[in-house]
C-alpha cells in the first residue's frame, strides 16, 4: 500500500466502471452489484460490499478511516490505494482517479444527508467525469451539454440546479424554455415527459455542468446508454481549472 500523489488515476477502462461507497445499498444497487460485468472500484469502506458480493475490487481508493483490519488483510496490497489528504470526500478522492467513460455510483445516498449533500458536490467538482449516482428509487446524474433520452410518456423527470445555468428541453410537459435556473430562484423538479402513449423523444441542452438530472430507477439502462454515446462523441464537459 503506497501514499498516492495529488490527481493521479488509478484505474483506466474503456467500459463503465461500477464505483461502490460504504452507504446503503438499496435493491437495485444489489442487483448491479450481482451483475455487473465491469470493474469495481471502492471508496474507502465500500470494499464491504464487494466483497459481500463474491467480487474483488480493482482499486480501492480513500483515507481509509473506515476500514477494519480484517478488510485491509482479506485485499492484495496492489488494490490499495491511500491518500491520506483531507481537504476532499472519499467519492471525490475515487472518482477522479477513475478514467471511463462513465462511472455508476452505488452505496452514496440513504444514510446521513451531508453525505449526500457532499457526493453531489463532488460531482459538481469533477464534472469531466461522466457519473451515475443510483439510489433506492431514483437515478442523479450532471447533465451533458446535450443529451437525448427516449423515455415512456408521462415518465418524471426532475433537474436540479446546483448553480446558474440556461437550459432548453424538448419532449417534456413543462418546456425549460432557455431561462435561466439557479437554487433559490428557479427549479423544475416533478416535471413530467408529456403525456400520451409510448415513448417520446427527450432532450436536454444546457449552458455550464451545473445541472442535476433525476428519473426513476427503472430508466438506468436507457441513461446508461445516452450518456455512453456523449462520451463515446466526446460531448462531456472538460475538467474545471482547479
Amino acid at each position: 500500500m503506497t501514499e498516492i500523489p495529488e490527481n493521479h488515476c488509478i484505474v483506466y477502462d474503456c467500459a463503465p466502471v461500477l464505483l461502490v461507497g460504504g452507504g446503503e445499498i438499496s435493491a437495485k444497487s444489489l442487483e448491479l452489484l450481482a451483475v455487473f460485468p465491469g470493474k469495481f472500484v471502492a471508496a474507502d469502506g465500500g470494499v464491504a460490499h464487494i466483497l459481500d458480493a463474491n467480487h474483488q475490487p480493482e482499486a480501492v481508493i480513500g483515507d481509509f478511516d473506515s476500514l477494519t483490519p480484517d478488510l485491509l488483510s482479506a485485499l492484495p496490497s496492489e488494490c490499495l490505494h491511500r491518500i491520506s489528504e483531507q481537504d476532499s470526500t472519499d467519492f471525490e478522492k475515487a472518482i477522479s482517479r477513475i478514467d471511463a467513460p462513465l462511472i455508476l455510483a452505488v452505496g452514496f445516498t440513504g444514510g446521513r444527508l451531508d453525505h449526500e449533500l457532499a457526493v453531489l458536490h463532488g460531482m459538481l467538482a469533477f464534472p469531466e467525469r461522466v457519473c451515475i449516482l443510483i439510489g433506492a428509487e431514483d437515478i442523479l446524474f450532471l447533465a451533458p451539454p446535450h443529451i437525448d433520452l427516449d423515455l415512456p410518456a408521462g415518465t418524471r423527470f426532475s433537474v436540479m440546479p446546483l448553480a446558474l445555468v440556461i437550459a432548453e428541453s424538448e419532449g417534456l410537459r413543462w418546456p425549460l424554455g432557455g431561462h435561466e435556473y439557479a437554487p433559490g430562484f428557479r427549479i423544475g423538479t416533478s416535471n413530467e415527459v408529456q403525456p400520451g402513449e409510448g415513448e417520446v423523444a427527450v432532450s436536454l441542452d444546457v449552458d455550464r455542468p451545473t445541472m442535476l438530472v433525476i428519473l426513476p430507477n427503472e430508466h438506468l439502462d436507457r441513461v446508461t446508454s445516452s450518456l455512453l454515446r456523449v462520451s463515446s462523441h466526446g460531448v462531456r464537459w472538460p475538467a474545471r481549472a482547479k
